[in-house]
């Protein structure tokens, strides 16, 4: 889905180099490599990821299961957070509450925007749309940053 960018949306990174270093950190997200999710756009506070549907990712009923809606939708909130965050900063997810709208059949784009950054915590909303454009879940997420704690495994 191509949607345009909402014009309310107007957030300027702390990092100009954000765009390389959201795509940077999320090819090191194994769990992303393994369910196959694809970070497709990246834009100050707004990011989105496809996922493709695949049997192997589905619940009984062969729906996409909800911990995968939860996996994309906390990783494009997290990176639309990350793109607005100083480059020798991270961040890590503090809360967030999903709710599913209807049943995940097929492909799938979830949007992560900021609604509100903040000094230490951040929050943001994810909504997680089939391709036919059926409105699957929403997210709502509290981030929070990490000052002077690079993102990388050796700061863990």
């Amino acid at each position: 889905m191509n949607a345009p960018l909402p014009a309310q949306r107007k957030f300027q990174p702390k990092d100009p180099a954000f765009a390389a270093r959201v795509r940077a950190s999320f090819a090191r997200q194994q769990a992303m490599v393994l369910i196959g999710a694809r970070l497709t756009v990246v834009e100050p506070g707004y990011t989105e990821i496809a996922l493709a549907y695949r049997p192997e990712l589905t619940q009984q009923k062969a729906y996409v299961h909800g911990g995968i809606l939860g996996m994309i939708a906390d990783s494009a909130c997290g990176y639309a957070a990350y793109s607005l965050m100083p480059a020798t900063s991270s961040l890590v997810t503090v809360e967030y509450k999903i709710n599913i709208l209807a049943p995940a059949r097929g492909d799938l784009v979830v949007r992560g925007e900021v609604i509100r950054p903040g000094r230490t915590l951040t929050i943001a909303r994810g909504d997680v749309y089939a391709v036919d454009g059926t409105h699957v879940a929403s997210m709502l997420q509290t981030l929070m940053m990490l000052p002077d704690t690079p993102d990388t495994p050796e700061a863990a």
